[in-house]
């Protein structure tokens, strides 16, 4: 079975918008062989903490093995450990210690930003409202610290409707990030769906020159099975991924496959749908209102 790793995840930590539990999502993820998981969530980091000790709880137990074979190895390159053939012991133990480092679960810490379509000054009305998603990784340590420095600049001085960061600040603190294009509401896929190509291919052009091999386009496909369900969503991933692929062989730019978990599993969609509606003040049996495709569970490797 091919690996895969969930890289768009948003938890209940996504207020009103995700309803997935942290414990939830890396339990299914632990469960189904996955080797990490991101927490991606809208616009804040507040899972991160939960997330990061509820894996080491997880991990707890290999943590102890590694410890326990890196003392071992310790003692035996001084020579202060006994046995019959010190040499052979050794290469045991480092292939041990290979085997259990590849068996740590990997919390990748990250953020699904609002990017201003101006600068996160510009608090004027409609076009200055929410922004262009952005899915933003912490590669490192050093990543891990310029993310927090992103987000929370994108809340103590870019909130306009949402908080909001802006190409001036993710040129600025771009060291240690990894970024994918999002969903249908980021910049270079919305820009596609528009037909406007040339600034699509301005943004793929300028994440490039910044992030380097670190920029990815982002490719999605939620095809609804249910009649209440968006069914559009999916023909604009269409048009979007196509035109994607094709900018990937252009510009040289790496494509990544994910899928926009809000629930962790298939038959979540309907409680989901209903947080939806508490979100937007919206009936239930209202027309009108917003309908994800009920597609957003999160996937096994199978699936």
């Amino acid at each position: 079975m091919q690996d895969f790793v969930h890289l768009h995840v948003h938890t209940q930590y996504s207020i009103l918008d995700g309803q997935a539990s942290i414990p939830r999502l890396v339990d299914k993820a632990m469960a189904d062989g996955m080797k990490g998981i991101a927490v991606t969530d809208h616009g804040d980091m507040f899972g991160i903490k939960e997330f990061f000790n509820y894996v080491n709880k997880k991990n707890g137990g290999t943590n102890g093995e590694i410890k326990d074979l890196k003392k071992r190895i310790a003692g035996l390159e001084k020579g202060a450990v006994e046995c019959e053939n010190p040499e052979a012991e050794l290469a045991a133990c480092k292939e041990k210690l290979e085997a259990a480092k590849k068996k740590l679960f990997k919390p990748i810490f990250g953020c699904e930003m609002y990017v201003a379509r101006r600068r996160l000054f510009n608090k004027e009305g409609k076009p200055d409202q929410s922004g262009y998603h952005l899915v933003v990784l912490a590669k490192n340590e050093k990543g891990y610290h310029n993310l927090i420095k992103l987000v929370s600049k994108a809340w103590t001085e870019g909130f306009y409707m949402r908080p909001r960061t802006d190409r001036v600040e993710l040129e600025k603190y771009h060291e240690g990030l990894i970024v994918c294009t999002a969903c249908i509401a980021g910049e270079v896929p919305r820009n596609i769906i528009a037909g406007k190509y040339e600034e699509a291919e301005e943004a793929i052009q300028w994440y490039k020159r910044v992030f380097g091999d670190d920029f990815y386009l982002e490719l999605q496909r939620h095809k609804a099975t249910v009649p209440r369900a968006n069914h559009e969503a999916y023909k604009l991933q269409q048009i979007a991924n196509e035109k994607l692929i094709e900018y990937s062989r252009k510009f040289n730019v790496k494509l990544v496959c994910t899928n926009d978990v809000h629930f962790v599993d298939e038959e979540n969609a309907e409680a989901h749908d209903r947080l939806i509606c508490l979100s937007t003040g919206k009936d239930l049996d209202d027309p009108n209102r917003m309908l994800y495709s009920k597609q957003e569970w999160m996937k096994t490797r199978a699936r």
